[in-house]
């Protein structure tokens, strides 16, 4: 292949320069649309699927297949920010459809069950682009000193390290060997899917049958295993393992995790035993490195005032527009900072009680739990030790190797 060529998802081969071409989707659906006909079932997503399958960069070996996801927030987020700095009804117009947008792709993709760079990208981006903005609108008035630039940049770069610190392996169970060989030896379980709201069952030899709620496997007490505390493991019927106290299926990742918290969209990976602190880590400099920010904007754009009243009130913000899109960058920091920060608290709560999302999202439906502090947390009374004895639990977190038993490779 040259660096223009590529092999599409049909095993054809293809050039660039063709990409606008021969769109049988796209030109049913056109048809359709020019005669008033209604399209067949499943057309959008077919276009959209062949849309992403073309969208790619030439490369040595061969075009590159570029992630439809990324692209989004690379070249929306800088037009959002410097529209809604022309106007002050027009930021608040953008300003406030923009979570509504990002919440309704969540549940989008959520629903689907889909896994998607979009919103790590438009975290990374949104960091990048604060920062260039900072340093082209607000450092060149001279109202913030140079050991304040360092400052902000040790903090961005600090968030960065445990970010990626927090992208590792976060604790899969290793599959078993077995598993892979099952299908040779005709001695794989037979899987029979269930009605549409989730349920699976799966006939086992000398087992019961397991239940799978929302893509999730929890076992009914198979091969009687148990851990040192009494607590009982249970088998996963997706990945055909038993699983330790408080592991998880992720159904977006496919595999199971140790002490599975829950799956980060921001991340693209799930938080588990071996990246939870990482994690947190990663929110408390992102947090303080944003508010950190956040002043010293509104001290060097609203002179004089304090920073949560320059935040609703500042008259000299749309004087020119060096100052209105720092003022529009600031409330998205703002806000961003603020969906950060109550996801962090939860966190905090969580370690404080010792329970996962997980844990507390099963609590919630089969009614165990009991909801503390306004309901922001679910105490299961499984694991709580005390405040000092959990958060030492949890600063213990991957500290050692987990030690696999007999079962871990049944």
């Amino acid at each position: 292949l040259c660096c223009c060529e590529y092999v599409d998802r049909r095993g054809e081969r293809n050039h660039l320069a063709a990409c606008c071409c021969d769109c049988q989707e796209l030109d049913e659906s056109c048809e359709r649309w020019l005669t008033c006909k209604s399209l067949p079932p499943g057309a959008l997503e077919r276009i959209a699927d062949t849309v992403a399958d073309r969208v790619r960069v030439p490369w040595f070996a061969g075009a590159v297949k570029v992630n439809v996801s990324l692209v989004p927030p690379l070249v929306l987020l800088p037009v959002f920010l410097h529209v809604a700095a022309l106007h002050f009804l027009l930021g608040l117009v953008i300003l406030t459809s923009l979570p509504v947008v990002v919440l309704w792709y969540y549940y989008l993709t959520h629903k689907r069950k889909e896994r998607t760079l979009f919103f790590l990208s438009l975290g990374l981006f949104s960091l990048g682009y604060m920062y260039y903005v900072f340093l082209q609108e607000v450092v060149p008035r001279g109202h913030v000193g140079y050991s304040q630039v360092v400052t902000l940049t040790c903090g961005l770069i600090l968030m960065l390290a445990a970010l990626s610190q927090a992208k590792k392996d976060p604790g899969y169970l290793p599959i078993p060997a077995s598993n892979k060989k099952s299908s040779h030896q005709g001695l794989s379980n037979k899987t029979v899917k269930g009605s549409s709201n989730g349920f699976h069952s799966i006939t086992m030899s000398g087992a019961a049958s397991s239940r799978a709620v929302n893509g999730e496997a929890k076992g009914n007490s198979m091969m009687s295993a148990e851990e040192p505390g009494g607590v009982k493991k249970d088998w996963c019927t997706k990945c055909q393992l038993v699983r330790p106290a408080r592991a998880g299926h992720c159904r977006l990742c496919g595999r199971c995790v140790r002490r599975l918290d829950h799956h980060c969209v921001w991340i693209n990976s799930c938080v588990g035993e071996q990246n939870h602190q990482a994690f947190i880590l990663a929110l408390c400099f992102f947090m303080l490195t944003a508010v950190y920010g956040i002043l010293l904007t509104l001290h060097t754009v609203c002179r004089g005032q304090t920073p949560f009243v320059a935040l609703f009130y500042c008259p000299g913000a749309y004087s020119d527009y060096s100052s209105a899109l720092s003022f529009t960058c600031v409330w998205y920091c703002a806000i961003v900072t603020a969906g950060m920060g109550y996801i962090l608290l939860i966190q905090l709560l969580n370690i404080s009680y010792n329970v996962t999302e997980r844990e507390a999202r099963l609590a919630l439906r089969d009614n165990t739990g009991r909801r503390l502090l306004g309901g922001l947390v679910i105490d299961t009374g499984q694991y709580d030790r005390g405040f000092l004895c959990n958060w030492s639990h949890f600063l213990s977190l991957g500290s050692s190797p987990p030690q696999r038993s007999a079962e871990d490779i049944v």
